[in-house]
């Protein structure tokens, strides 16, 4: 692909988002999901002039390294900043159960059923389970935007799916290790998963105070909205260069500038420009991210393969059904108590996304069972925004959670 063709096509994405977001709007469905509809139908639609979107035409942007490392820390650090740690820590106590217990659950749940009902390996049904058992912070933070909930309801929400991504991934590749190595052994496996997501948070908090203090001696927008950049990035490269959690770091590097610097070091006139900026950056990246879900997607494949997607599908619910339904409550016992009508919420809130995606396509070509995973993903990716997407409005107005709820 020259570059000419990759401009070409970010134009076309740009064009159709547009179109989409208004189309949204007007008929008063999610954005994301009509994105993925509309890349849907994009990817069927064989006009001439929409030749750049079509297969074989347009780049490979759905990569995990695309949407690893130039989407994803983006979107976390967007997602962080605006969270404020008075009410993260109201319900760190849930919070850190649903991300650290409630991702284990849901792996085993998922990965133990798709062992028993679908036919594949052990191993590689659990590398399954891990990589849909975090809710998509993507997904989530987009639709909640829309929708006027209670405050401490949408933090749940948020920052459970900004934490739970970073458990998620660290325990993928402890799996993935098990799968291609032979075997991780317990011990070593848990301290793995306690380096990656510890000694993610404490660089995260480290670079995010190093940046803050830099702020306070600069009053320039321009150049502080840079140094976030770098942050953003550069928090989540070092953090993989160090075989840390590069989502738990660029995450707590978000929630430092969020609640230290943005108070102590930055104008309002550069906190304006800065909020401005990061919300422009997760509009282009979601629009972009959901478009190529939806442009992407094996059609032919995912409907071949629907009933071991349904039942992935049933094992994921059954995983987080058990995880928010058994966790929450016991959370409740230590920590202001979140209502059981907000349970339900949790539990089909919990979009799947482009990260199980990049996680499923960095599998080795080679890999065994690797067009059955991708299928599997793809089919749950899909359906989980498209249903789920569409029917959380609803479901808040029919629990009397937002407004046209009934009285």
């Amino acid at each position: 692909m020259t570059a000419n063709s990759s401009v070409e096509f970010l134009l076309w994405l740009l064009i159709a988002a547009s179109v989409i977001a208004v189309i949204a709007k007007r008929i008063g469905i999610p954005y994301t999901v009509a994105l993925v509809l509309g890349g849907l139908l994009l990817s069927v639609v064989h006009l001439p002039a929409l030749a750049p979107l079509h297969q074989g035409n347009r780049p490979d942007w759905l990569t995990p390294d695309v949407i690893l490392t130039l989407f994803l820390p983006a979107l976390l650090f967007e997602g962080s900043l605006k969270i404020e740690l008075r009410h993260i820590t109201t319900d760190i106590m849930p919070l850190l159960m649903l991300a650290n217990l409630g991702v284990m659950i849901a792996t085993l749940v998922t990965g133990f059923v798709i062992y028993y009902a679908v036919g594949i390996s052990l191993i590689v049904a659990l590398l399954f389970g891990s990589m849909v058992s975090a809710t998509d912070p993507i997904s989530v933070l987009s639709i909640f935007k829309e929708v006027a909930v209670d405050e401490r309801l949408s933090v749940l929400v948020e920052g459970e799916s900004l934490l739970n991504d970073g458990t998620a991934v660290a325990l993928f590749q402890i799996v993935l290790a098990s799968a291609v190595g032979g075997g991780v052994g317990l011990v070593l496996g848990a301290g793995q998963f306690l380096l990656s997501v510890v000694g993610g948070a404490l660089l995260g908090l480290a670079l995010g105070y190093l940046v803050s203090t830099l702020t306070k001696r600069i009053d320039d927008a321009q150049v502080e909205i840079t140094l976030t950049t770098i942050l953003a990035y550069g928090t989540f490269l070092l953090a993989r260069h160090l075989h840390l959690s590069g989502v738990i770091a660029t995450v707590a590097a978000g929630l430092v500038i969020g609640n230290f610097a943005v108070k102590t070091g930055m104008s309002a006139r550069t906190l304006t420009a800065l909020r401005s900026f990061w919300e422009y950056a997760s509009f282009i990246i979601n629009s972009l991210v959901f478009l190529l879900i939806g442009l992407e997607v094996r059609l032919g494949g995912v409907l071949r393969a629907w009933k071991p997607i349904l039942i992935a599908i049933a094992a994921i619910f059954l995983g987080r059904i058990l995880s928010v339904y058994t966790l929450v409550p016991f959370s409740n016992l230590f920590s202001k108590r979140i209502p059981f009508v907000w349970q339900h919420v949790l539990v089909w809130g919990g979009l799947r996304g482009a990260l199980s995606l990049a996680l499923a396509l960095s599998l080795d070509s080679r890999f065994p069972y690797r067009d059955q995973i991708l299928n599997l993903t793809f089919g749950v990716v899909v359906l989980s925004i498209l249903v789920q997407g569409l029917s959380i409005k609803p479901l808040l107005r029919m629990l009397r959670l937002a407004p046209g709820g009934t009285s």
